[in-house]
């Protein structure tokens, strides 16, 4: 299993949210590189990263933000909020990111995921945010009648590599992960699933990796690293974590 620390962006600094609400933001770090680096040196291999500017303005809006990460860690990184275009996809991509997230593309525009996927094999992933099982877009701002399942059905076999599925009631509060429906969504579905969302401490991680076999590949950990809730070495030491 995978351990993503996250480094979410909003003008230009690593913060993080409650709920998604973007008035609700802590700094934790006025250079994104820098906690990139730190990330590497505890010894984790992969980073999630969200441009959350971007997500509500439909483009990119933290480039130099992301840039500067890439460069700065040798980590693995996958990176979503306001990815909508294949130009865009293309552009990270070349940028160096190693995988783009799409989530509200991926409610608008499924034809998006499968052209990008036939395009750059496992290198896209779809972002599913729900909120009380069902999906929410444009920064979490906008909610819809699209349920967790069915929206994750329509990329069966096109070639995602991974699901991230966010519990948005539960992010950024350590309220622990919503393990029984991130245990469902694997079960049901073919696709990789990244578990997000409230994550709060080694316990989380030791219930995951019981339900791995479901298809659970991942953990994305926010607030429970940045508090120090959460030992990198403590997680990174448990059988079967990167």
């Amino acid at each position: 299993m995978i351990i993503f620390p996250a480094i979410d962006l909003k003008q230009g600094r690593c913060v993080r949210l409650e709920q998604g609400d973007m008035d609700r933001a802590t700094i934790f770090n006025e250079d994104p590189a820098d906690q990139a680096r730190s990330f590497s040196e505890q010894g984790f291999s992969h980073l999630h990263i969200i441009d959350l500017d971007g997500a509500f303005a439909g483009e990119p809006v933290n480039r130099a933000a992301v840039e500067a990460i890439v460069k700065a860690t040798p980590a693995k990184t996958q990176l979503g909020g306001g990815i909508r275009t294949m130009a865009t996809i293309e552009a990270w991509l070349e940028a160096g990111i190693g995988r783009v997230i799409l989530g509200t593309a991926a409610l608008r525009d499924p034809q998006l995921v499968k052209q990008a996927c036939a395009a750059f094999p496992n290198q896209v992933a779809v972002g599913i945010d729900a909120r009380g099982g069902f999906v929410a877009v444009e920064g979490w701002a906008e909610d819809t009648q699209m349920k967790v399942h069915d929206l994750a059905a329509v990329f069966e076999d096109v070639g995602v590599a991974a699901l991230i599925y966010t519990d948005i009631d539960r992010d950024g509060l350590l309220k622990g992960v919503n393990l029984d429906a991130t245990a469902e969504l694997a079960r049901a579905t073919s696709i990789p699933v990244i578990a997000s969302g409230g994550l709060a401490g080694i316990e989380d991680v030791n219930q995951l990796l019981a339900h791995e076999s479901s298809g659970i590949i991942g953990a994305i950990s926010g607030r429970a690293l940045y508090d120090g809730r959460l030992n990198a070495a403590e997680v990174l030491a448990l059988e079967g974590v990167l």
